[in-house]
């Protein structure tokens, strides 16, 4: 099981304006081939999938905690997402074609499948797909995969963050590319615990150096690249046994937190009326509210 906890894993900010084609290009880090969606599905089915577990202890307690941080990932990308899409359309009468600005946006399927929301795709619009998913049960081949997925994935996070300078899209970037940088190590490390072998010594594939980013600067300050979680179950603690030493990139010690980050609240986003999202009015809303309290 997987224990939600309703936090941001950062804060967002707030932008001033919509910024809808900086959330299709941000559409890539969800739901493209090296996104999100495919880290945590990548890891989530090769935890549900390990076999000897209680043998292989710490790489099962590493692939599994690093699937729960990427949960969270997921959530960020979307929540980042969904606050670029803020004040890009109007209430108004159906006849007054209140969406027609979606109507010029390369993006259409915000207008049109979603509530001006994220979408479970890339960022032409192609949905998720499974075929994403490496899981050939052989744990050092899952391995050195994700070390080239969290590779490819870095990789991708650098480019949109070139393509766009909003502080939103720049300040989730920015994070994940700390984070992300954190588990190419993590992976290599268990790579060279399997097998002998110093994976390490191909870093950096790309550049690692995060602080040429300004928006990752501040979370390599934190120390968030040194650090991975046990997400507070005991479970995950033997992470520990490779998750040591020194960060091959900035010297500094690796430690592994008994618990999961301070995180941030979650966005509460406004009605889309234009949308017909949430579809709840004020009379709706007191109905429902009745029913609730009836129950009780």
């Amino acid at each position: 099981m997987i224990k939600r906890i309703n936090k941001l894993q950062i804060a967002l900010p707030r932008p001033e304006h919509g910024d809808p084609n900086a959330a299709a290009a941000v559409q890539e880090l969800l739901g493209g081939k090296f996104g999100e969606m495919s880290t945590l599905n990548n890891y989530m089915f090769q935890s549900f999938n390990f076999r000897r577990k209680k043998k292989l202890k710490p790489f099962y307690d590493l692939v599994a905690s690093i699937t729960a941080e990427e949960f969270g990932h997921v959530e960020l990308v979307s929540n980042a997402i969904n606050l670029l899409q803020y004040g890009v359309t109007h209430p108004g009468d159906p006849d007054t074609a209140p969406l027609q600005n979606g109507k010029d946006m390369r993006y259409s399927l915000y207008y049109t499948t979603t509530g001006q929301a994220a979408y479970p795709g890339d960022s032409m619009g192609r949905p998720w797909n499974g075929e994403f998913v490496t899981n050939t049960g052989n744990l050092v081949a899952d391995l050195l995969h994700n070390y080239l997925l969290e590779i490819g994935a870095r990789t991708h996070k650098m480019r949109v963050y070139e393509m766009t300078d909003n502080p939103t899209a720049r300040e989730m970037i920015g994070y994940l590319l700390v984070r992300g940088g954190t588990h190419v190590i993590a992976y290599a490390k268990a790579l060279e615990v399997a097998t002998g072998v110093e994976v390490g010594k191909m870093l950096p594939v790309p550049d690692l150096d995060n602080n040429k980013f300004d928006h990752a600067k501040k979370f390599m300050d934190q120390g968030l690249y040194n650090v991975l979680y046990t997400w507070g179950e005991p479970e995950y603690r033997d992470i520990s046994m490779i998750w040591k030493g020194k960060n091959p990139e900035t010297g500094e010690p690796l430690s592994v937190i008994d618990g999961m980050p301070q995180g941030a609240p979650i966005p509460d986003f406004e009605d889309k009326p234009e949308e017909f999202a949430p579809g709840i009015d004020r009379d709706d809303y007191d109905r429902i509210l009745k029913r609730l309290l009836s129950n009780m």
